[in-house]
């Protein structure tokens, strides 16, 4: 993780031990623009996480919660769409490993995340999660609407017609 993140929040290791070290953490409006543009979103219109740090040896364990309320704009249409977003964060902070080092990924391994140095990013964590929280494909009420005048079928629908959805979206685009 990067010091120069948008919502960078750096944790020395030195300052955290046994018993959790709780945070607060909100974004700026300047914070809620820069993510909202890496991120590809119209708008983050607020964004916080309330979290426990706790240090095991070289390994730092995070627990709490975000809450965000972002503007996605729909896939069909490109219509915004406010979504309210609420979280829980486990997350578990380890040394990033030596390179050459093979690393084999298992499920617990999925929410550790590397660290290299003295400090971690606890706030630069948090933007990550909220990105992995939002749909990948959100969609407003109009969407099938939308698809169906564009020529698109639904998946009912072309497999009514013995076809893919995508053969039909490019039969329908290329009459």
């Amino acid at each position: 993780m990067s010091a120069a993140a948008e919502f960078s929040r750096l944790v020395r290791l030195d300052e955290l031990g046994a018993a959790p070290r709780r945070l607060a953490l909100v974004a700026s409006e300047a914070e809620r623009a820069a993510l909202a543009a890496r991120f590809g979103l119209p708008a983050i219109a607020s964004l916080a996480a309330d979290v426990a740090l706790t240090r095991s040896g070289a390994a730092v364990a995070l627990n709490g919660d975000l809450r965000a309320d972002v503007t996605q704009s729909c896939v069909a249409t490109g219509v915004p769409i406010d979504t309210h977003v609420e979280e829980p964060l486990v997350l578990r902070f380890e040394p990033e490993a030596a390179s050459g080092d093979e690393v084999e990924l298992d499920q617990q391994a999925l929410d550790v995340l590397g660290y290299e140095g003295n400090a971690i990013d606890v706030g630069e964590a948090v933007a990550q999660s909220l990105l992995l929280a939002l749909d990948p494909f959100p969609r407003c009420a109009s969407a099938d609407a939308a698809l169906r005048e564009a020529g698109v079928l639904g998946e009912e629908e072309a497999e009514a017609a013995n076809v893919s959805p995508l053969a039909a979206a490019l039969k329908a685009k290329f009459k």
